[in-house]
């Protein structure tokens, strides 16, 4: 489990790197998440193959609330600023995707290699 929930910090991480958002208020985020996951894991061991996304979701969700859209979709540029959402929403290897052209940007953990 602790395994599992330290890669999906460090994918987060890299995420948020490649965006060039790392603060360390917005890491904290990620800390926070990694807790909440960790209880969840916790109560449902099974569910640790999904780590990875929901602690991205709950990134994402946390950043929302207080920053902003992230990630910002680098396929649709211009003045239709979204966020990529998170596929599938509850599975294994996730994936950062354009839900309004349904392209699949880059696996969580892996934007650098696409922005």
């Amino acid at each position: 489990m602790e395994r599992a929930l330290h890669a999906a910090r460090a994918l987060i991480l890299a995420d948020l790197e490649a965006s060039d958002v790392a603060r360390a208020d917005i890491v904290s985020l990620v800390e926070a998440a990694v807790t909440h996951r960790r209880w969840w894991v916790g109560e449902w061991p099974e569910g640790v193959a999904f780590v990875d996304g929901l602690v991205a979701q709950d990134v994402q969700d946390a950043l929302l609330e207080r920053y902003g859209r992230w990630p910002v979709c680098p396929v649709c540029v211009g003045a239709d600023f979204h966020a990529l959402d998170v596929e599938p929403e509850l599975g294994e290897e996730p994936h950062w995707v354009c839900g309004k052209t349904s392209t699949v940007v880059a696996r969580v953990g892996y934007l650098g290699e696409k922005l």
